[in-house]
């Protein structure tokens, strides 16, 4: 690949592969696989894309020395020019690293949170973004200085192909630090991708309402005939982190009151239906409703439960519960 034609292969191989990893993160696959896929998204392509952004020239066989009189040094130690392979892979992984927390934090404001989806979704058009500065930054160098991977630049480990003075020194020790951190920083990107932070869960039962305007008097349809039957809508939202499978009862009560305290006088059961929702979907029930009662004291009480129902269906035993105040005539 040391073509020099060749000079953006590797920014438009972090450009697909992000494309590819996001796809792939968002099918909805998880486990080991999940966190395969993360592992590169999250700690190398973002700051590979930005090294490559700031350090577009390659490294060169100049150096500039030490001013004597000032240092008492000669010796040519500063290297002018760009970065070497050890230097690009530790800034990329270190770079990526401080990325994350940023996107995050930019995540946290939008209406979904700190959640899977706004969080890789930035991520990846970060690294998008990036990855397009650093092919016009390379662009705008000299052709014999563009930075172009080549075998020696894909791994710090590889012999380098010009001299250096710190050749004397053996570098295996450092070389062998830099993978236990890396492979400590991986080991513990993946347990946090495997155990990410989950808030208790909820379930939501609602009924479809009317527009409220300012003669509104209750938001849902109150009035019903005896005899008739009456569509009621219902919407169950699963929020419980796996799926659910849920039954709706509907009730119509007779109830009184003394101001503190509501007594069920009478109870028919109007309807029942299950279903199975998926975590995070939301699952809409019609309900038929046919009084059986008249009067102004009635209510309909729906009754939602996470499986199936107790024999005697209560307001005590519901895992959910919602009391709508009707009128009967």
């Amino acid at each position: 690949m040391s073509d020099n034609q060749l000079w953006y292969f590797d920014l438009a191989v972090v450009v697909a592969v992000t494309g590819a990893l996001t796809l792939g993160i968002l099918s909805g696959v998880s486990g080991a696989i999940r966190i395969a896929l993360s592992i590169p998204l999250i700690l190398f392509l973002p700051g590979y894309a930005l090294v490559s952004a700031l350090f577009p020239d390659k490294p060169n066989d100049d150096y500039r020395s030490f001013d004597q009189e000032k240092t008492g040094l000669g010796n040519p130690l500063l290297v002018s020019g760009g970065l070497e392979a050890i230097e690009r892979t530790i800034l990329s992984v270190v770079f990526s690293v401080a990325l994350v927390p940023a996107i995050t934090l930019f995540a946290s404001v939008t209406p979904r949170g700190v959640t899977l989806e706004p969080v890789l979704s930035g991520l990846a058009v970060v690294t998008v973004i990036l990855a397009l500065l650093a092919i016009g930054s390379r662009y705008r160098c000299p052709p014999d200085r563009r930075f172009v991977p080549e075998v020696s630049s894909i791994s710090p480990f590889f012999t380098r192909g010009r001299p250096s003075p710190y050749e004397r020194i053996d570098v295996r020790p450092y070389n062998l630090a830099i993978v236990i951190g890396v492979a400590l920083l991986l080991a513990s990107a993946g347990f946090a991708l495997a155990n990410p932070p989950q808030h208790d869960g909820y379930t939501e039962i609602s009924v479809e309402t009317d527009n409220v305007t300012g003669d509104t008097q209750t938001i849902y349809n109150s009035t019903y005939t005896a005899g008739e039957s009456q569509e009621l809508q219902a919407t169950i939202t699963n929020q419980e982190h796996e799926e659910r499978q849920y039954t709706t009862v509907v009730l119509l009560q007779r109830v009184s009151s003394d101001g503190e305290n509501v007594t069920v006088n009478e109870s028919v059961e109007m309807d029942r239906q299950s279903a199975t929702v998926a975590d995070g979907d939301s699952h809409r029930q019609t309900l038929e409703i046919t009084p059986t009662m008249r009067g102004d004291d009635l209510r309909l009480t729906l009754l939602l439960y996470d499986g199936e129902p107790p024999a005697e269906p209560t307001a005590e035993n519901a895992y959910r519960k919602l009391h709508l105040p009707i009128e009967v005539s």
